[in-house]
């Protein structure tokens, strides 16, 4: 299986490098549209600030070809946020394929949301063998809306949108390969997609 993570320098890729090695798969690290739509699965990552990723991915051209791969795509942490329409982290527009937007948590909390919480309202073969009520790890200050692509839920102030599915497009808020055994279960489904 030809797995590739897109590389466009807003992104913790080593991290989610190793998690795939231990599943026993070499996830390519790339930036190149023709790897990219040829792969049999693509990982969208991020970590970092929404407008100079989205910067990244306009200057590389990927802002256009990611909303046209047909093949299952994960994004993770900013990567799901940018698939949504617009962030207010740097008044961002995003790639609009998740019809939601990104805000941000209220001065009421400790922002960023950082550590364990629970994802429940599971929803997709996204989460085949995971628990209700399973452990993520999640570092973020930006949330996306409860909407109707919603596939997992979590609560940090209010309920919010942990995890998103549309056709091919799969997104999750929290790291699933710095969550244990329950978020490696994530990346095996993903796989098996």
């Amino acid at each position: 299986m030809e797995l590739v993570i897109i590389d466009y320098g807003a992104g913790n890729i080593k991290s989610i490098q190793f998690a795939f090695k231990r599943l026993g798969y070499d996830a390519i690290l790339s930036n190149n549209p023709d790897e990219i739509k040829e792969a049999d699965k693509v990982i969208f990552p991020g970590v970092g600030e929404a407008n100079s990723a989205m910067k990244m991915l306009k200057a590389s051209g990927l802002d256009a070809l990611i909303p046209t791969l047909k093949q299952p795509v994960l994004g993770i942490c900013l990567g799901m946020q940018l698939m949504c329409n617009t962030s207010e982290e740097g008044n961002t527009k995003g790639l609009g394929i998740f019809n939601v937007d990104v805000k941000r948590f209220s001065n009421a909390v400790k922002v960023p949301q950082m550590g364990w919480n629970t994802i429940s309202d599971l929803k997709s073969p996204l989460f085949k063998d995971v628990n209700e009520k399973a452990f993520m790890y999640l570092v973020h200050s930006f949330y996306v809306e409860a909407c109707n692509e919603q596939i997992a839920t979590t609560n940090y102030e209010f309920n919010y949108a942990s995890a998103l599915q549309k056709d091919n497009f799969y997104g999750v808020q929290f790291h699933p390969e710095k969550s244990s055994i329950e978020g490696e279960q994530i990346l095996k489904n993903f796989l098996a997609l």
